[in-house]
């Protein structure tokens, strides 16, 4: 699967790589702008959560994500620079120590850090999605294409994960009035 979405937008990103460029919008830039912001304080917390699980799996997937979205945030700093766009401000990286040292009360469990990453990845795919729907400039939509793609991948899998841990929230399901009720 993997291979035939990056093959696709390969293939896309071939036919536009020499068309002529217009200035970014308000909106593209934005949304590159609010996007950045977002990769630059995930990474935060992902580390954060990097330096407080001590569950081997979570803290593979939680390391992937980190340098899937290091990488894309790096391909949006260069993009904003060559656009002329000033970066936003961020919060400072967190250096990296051992779970051991985190006093209980202040440790976030694997529960709140696997959601924490979920909504993450969420609240990103959708403003990436905004943003290939809104942008005039293909090679805007293309990039933000790509990030969405990585994050599908990340978040369809990390789903996997969180379910076979218990850690995935749901809310109830729906009955409309007069459905037959289904028994647990």
């Amino acid at each position: 699967m993997k291979s035939i979405l990056k093959s696709m937008l390969g293939i896309l990103q071939s036919h536009t790589d020499n068309e002529p460029k217009p200035p970014l919008h308000v909106g593209e830039v934005m949304n590159c702008w609010t996007t950045f912001a977002i990769f630059k304080e995930a990474q935060v917390f992902y580390r954060m959560a990097l330096n407080t699980t001590d569950d081997e799996q979570l803290k593979k997937k939680t390391q992937e994500i980190f340098n899937a979205s290091v990488r894309d945030q790096n391909k949006l700093k260069h993009f904003l620079i060559k656009e002329g766009v000033p970066l936003p401000p961020t919060s400072e990286a967190k250096p990296d120590s051992s779970s051991d040292k985190i006093p209980m009360g202040v440790k976030l469990t694997d529960d709140e850090i696997a959601n924490g990453i979920s909504l993450k990845l969420a609240s990103v795919n959708v403003l990436c999605a905004t943003t290939v729907s809104q942008s005039i400039r293909t090679d805007v939509g293309l990039m933000f294409l790509e990030f969405q793609t990585h994050i599908l991948l990340f978040a369809a899998d990390f789903k996997t994960l969180m379910e076979k841990r218990g850690w995935l929230k749901s809310p109830p399901p729906y009955l409309p009035p007069g459905a037959p009720t289904q028994k647990p």
